[in-house]
C-alpha cells in the first residue's frame, strides 16, 4: 500500500469526532512501520500531530521524532510541558535537537517550514497536549507566534508568500537554566553543544536563570545565552568584588529582567580604590534594567552607605523592594525613604535590617509615601522597640491596601500591641498579622518564653478583634525556638517543633 493509501486507511476517518482510544491505537499502529510513518508526515493534518508526536515520544520512535520536527506544522513546539512527568530518555531529547540540526542545515528553508520555537520549560503551554482533539480552528491557533512569546529580535515569518524561504530562518530555544557546581547535566551539555554548531540560527534563550557558582564551564555558557530574553535572575554566590565586576556586564544585557533575587557578596566594610570601582560597574548597569518589577537583595556587605548609587540607577517603580540582612546607614534609610519611586510599590521587606540606632522617621516617609499601594510589610527582627513603633502607627494606619503585617522578633511591649490593634482595625484588606511576642510573655526571673503567660495576652488581642467587629482577622504570634532556632507559632496554643516538645 502507498504511503498515501496507508494514512487514508488510518487518518482520514479521524477527521469526524472519534474517541481518544481510537486515535492513540491509530497512532501506534502508524508507528509500528517508522518509515511509512515519516513518509505520511507529507499528508498528515495539522491537528494530528501533536497526538502522534506524543504517542512517538512515549514508545521512544527516535527517527520519527527526528521526522517531526522538521516538519512541526506550529510555530512552537513545547516538548518541556511534555516532558513534565517524564524524564525524557537522553536518546529521545537528542533526536528533538537533531532534527533541528537537520532543519537549520537546510540551504533553502522549505515553504512549510513553521517552527520558530523550541520550549524546553515544563510550566510553558501545559494545555496544549491536551487540547489536540478540540476543532480544527482552535487547535491551528493554539500556538501561533503570539502565544509563544518570541523575543524581540526574532525574524517574522511570512506563511503568504509562495516560493522557498530565505536560510536565514532562526529557532529559539527556551529553557530554564541553573549553573551550580560541578559539570552541567547531560541534557543542558549536549543542547549548549549543538547551539554552539548551529551557525547562529539556533538561539539559546531563558526565561528563569539562576547562578550559584562560576566555573569556566559556567561562564561559557553564559555567554551562549540570549541575555535579552532573561526575565528572571537569581544570583546566590559568594563572589568578591572582583567577580562581580566582572558578571556585572552581562547583568546590564538583561535588558527585559522583571525579576532580580541578588545574596551573598562578600566585602569589608572599608573598600578598596578597585572594589569601589567594581561596586559602581555592577551598580550602574540597573540603568538598563528598564522593565524591573521586583529586586531582592540579601546578605550584601557592601550596601552600606552606598545603596544611594543603586537606588539613583533605578529608572522604573517597582512593585516588590526586599532588603533583608543587610548592614544599612541612616543615611541609606534616609535616601530610601526620599527618592525611591514607590508608585506601585506592592510589597516591602527589610527583615533582619537592623533599625536599633536608627531613626524611625525614614521608615514613616517611606511608609507615608506608599500608602496608596502597599499590600505587604516585613518587619522582622529589625530591632524596633516601643518608642520606633508609636513613631510609624500613624503611617501604618494609612495604609489600605495592607493585606499582610509581620513584626516577628522585635522587642514590643503588649501596650504597643494593643494600640497596633487599633491603629489597623479600620484597615478592611489586613487579614494576617505576624506579631512579636509581647516581652511580658518572658519570665522575669529566667528570661524563657512562659507560655501561659503568652495565651493570655493572645486571648486578650482575641477578645478586643472580637469587640472591634474584626473577628476573622488572623493574628498570630512567633517566637524562635531557643534549641534550633525555628519559629514557634502561637494561635492562641503554640505549634511547637519537635526539638521544643522534646525537652
Amino acid at each position: 500500500m502507498s504511503p498515501q493509501g496507508l494514512f487514508q486507511s488510518r487518518f482520514i476517518r479521524m477527521s469526524l469526532p472519534s474517541p481518544r482510544r481510537l486515535l492513540e491505537l491509530a497512532c501506534q499502529s502508524l508507528l509500528r512501520d517508522e518509515a511509512s510513518a515519516i513518509t505520511a508526515l507529507e499528508l498528515l493534518p495539522k491537528e494530528l500531530f501533536p497526538p502522534l508526536f506524543m504517542a512517538a515520544f512515549a514508545g521512544r520512535h527516535n527517527k520519527v521524532l527526528k521526522a517531526m520536527v522538521q516538519a512541526w506544522p506550529f510555530s512552537c513546539l513545547p516538548l518541556g510541558a511534555l516532558m513534565k512527568d517524564q524524564q525524557p530518555h537522553q536518546e529521545t531529547f537528542r533526536s528533538v535537537l537533531d532534527g533541528l540540526d537537520v532543519l537549520l542545515a537546510q540551504e533553502v528553508c522549505s515553504r512549510r517550514w513553521k517552527l520558530q520555537v523550541l520550549n524546553l520549560r515544563k510550566k510553558d503551554h501545559q494545555e496544549f497536549w491536551t487540547m489536540w482533539s478540540r476543532t480544527r480552528t482552535e487547535m491551528c491557533s493554539l500556538l501561533e507566534p503570539e502565544a509563544s512569546q518570541p523575543t524581540e529580535k526574532r525574524q517574522k515569518v511570512d506563511d503568504s508568500g509562495r516560493g522557498p524561504k530565505s536560510p536565514l530562518a532562526l529557532v529559539e530555544v527556551f529553557v530554564d537554566i541553573c549553573l551550580e557546581e560541578g559539570l552541567p547535566d547531560a541534557s543542558l551539555s549536549y543542547l549548549t553543544k549543538k547551539i554552539s554548531q548551529g551557525r547562529g540560527l539556533l538561539h539559546l534563550c531563558c526565561k528563569k536563570l539562576k547562578i550559584f557558582a562560576v566555573s569556566v564551564q559556567n561562564v561559557s555558557i553564559l555567554k551562549m545565552v540570549q541575555l535579552d530574553s532573561v526575565l528572571d535572575l537569581e544570583v546566590n554566590c559568594t563572589w568578591r568584588l572582583s567577580t562581580l565586576g566582572k558578571f556585572a556586564p552581562y547583568l546590564g544585557q538583561m535588558g527585559s529582567l522583571r525579576r532580580f533575587m541578588f545574596s551573598h557578596s562578600l566585602s569589608a566594610y572599608t573598600l578598596s580604590a578597585w572594589e569601589e570601582q567594581s561596586v559602581g560597574q555592577f551598580t550602574s548597569q540597573f540603568l538598563s534594567l528598564l522593565h524591573l518589577q521586583e529586586l531582592y537583595l540579601d546578605s550584601i556587605s557592601f550596601l552600606r552607605g552606598r545603596l544611594d548609587q543603586m537606588i539613583r540607577c533605578l529608572k522604573t517603580p517597582l512593585e516588590t523592594v526586599s532588603i533583608t540582612n543587610c548592614l544599612l546607614s541612616e543615611r541609606d534609610l534616609i535616601y530610601m525613604s526620599q527618592m525611591l519611586d514607590v508608585s506601585q510599590l506592592k510589597s516591602l521587606s527589610l527583615s533582619g535590617v537592623n533599625l536599633t540606632s536608627i531613626s524611625s522617621e525614614p521608615l514613616r516617609v517611606l511608609m507615608e509615601r506608599a500608602s496608596a499601594t502597599l499590600q505587604d510589610l516585613d518587619l522582622d527582627e529589625c530591632g524596633i522597640m516601643d518608642p520606633g513603633f508609636m513613631d510609624i502607627l500613624p503611617a501604618l494606619s494609612c495604609c489600605s491596601e495592607l493585606t499582610t503585617l509581620s513584626f516577628c522578633e522585635n522587642p514590643i511591649s503588649m501596650a504597643v500591641l494593643e494600640d497596633l490593634l487599633r491603629h489597623t482595625i479600620g484597615l478592611s484588606k489586613l487579614n494576617h498579622v505576624l506579631y512579636a511576642v509581647p516581652l511580658e510573655s518572658y519570665d522575669d526571673n529566667t528570661g524563657t518564653l512562659h507560655l501561659g503567660l503568652l495565651a493570655q495576652l493572645h486571648a486578650k488581642l482575641r477578645q478586643m478583634l472580637q469587640e472591634l467587629g474584626r473577628p476573622s482577622m488572623a493574628w498570630f504570634s512567633a517566637s524562635p525556638c531557643p534549641h534550633c532556632g525555628d519559629r514557634t507559632f502561637y494561635d492562641p496554643h503554640p505549634i511547637l517543633c519537635s526539638c521544643y516538645l522534646s525537652i
